[in-house]
């Protein structure tokens, strides 16, 4: 006579007999309290950008240019886009002004404010500027900068020179407190105010040129070098 199979009845049929072990190995991974340490351990760095010791007087998003007169053909070049900023150093209450490019954060702008310099529209444009600085340390090395900076619109640029203007007072007190004005103090004095009108009055003669100028192509082999724009600054 044939065996007949006995079955538990207080056992759950199941259609996968391997069903009870995969339970298990996922209720062990779920379970697993292994830990691994890193192989190199890299401790934290503090970044330091000599912002610390400033105060953030003013900030706007804005597109720079520096005009580029050792080129076959002078031309203005784009510098970045990004956030221009005035900052006032906490202790000695100088004003500069700073300028990083988005997502590199790279300096394209970083001088004093001074009290010679003057802001020039740049073709007659509402939203756009033009200054000459004698040194700007974007590069980290001092060098004679002619600059213009274009914002999203009128308002924007308004709100800008007003801030300017207010930092060239606030920096003309400053040098004024100065201590003496000794003979060799007067000198200096006298060659940077002749040095600013040289720079104002080219600045004057840029200014006036820009709509004859054309800004062409210019590419580095890093590809993070400065770009120039295929139209004329507005």
């Amino acid at each position: 006579m044939a065996e007949v199979e006995k079955i538990n009845p207080t056992e759950e049929p199941t259609d996968n007999p391997s069903s009870t072990s995969n339970g298990a190995s996922a209720q062990d991974e779920e379970t697993c309290t292994a830990h691994f340490e890193p192989v190199i351990s890299l401790p934290a760095v503090e970044v330091v950008t000599l912002e610390e010791n400033e105060e953030d007087l003013f900030k706007i998003r804005a597109k720079l240019f520096r005009f580029d007169s050792n080129s076959e053909s002078p031309e203005w070049k784009e510098r970045g886009t990004g956030d221009i900023k005035f900052l006032k150093h906490k202790k000695t209450g100088l004003i500069r002004i700073l300028m990083r490019r988005d997502k590199t954060l790279k300096i394209c702008a970083n001088h004093y404010v001074s009290p010679a310099m003057e802001l020039k529209p740049n073709c007659g444009s509402d939203r756009a500027w033009v200054w000459s600085t004698t040194a700007d340390f974007a590069d980290e090395e001092p060098k004679a900068e002619l600059l213009a900076i274009r914002f999203a619109n009128a308002e924007n640029a308004q709100k800008f020179k007003s801030k300017f203007d207010e930092c060239k007072e606030i920096m003309r007190e400053i040098k004024s407190k100065d201590a003496g004005d000794s003979p060799q103090k007067s000198t200096e004095k006298e060659t940077d105010a002749k040095t600013n009108d040289k720079s104002e009055k080219d600045t004057e003669k840029v200014a006036e040129k820009l709509e004859d100028l054309s800004v062409k192509d210019d590419k580095k082999e890093n590809g993070e070098g400065e770009k120039t724009k295929s139209s004329e600054t507005k």
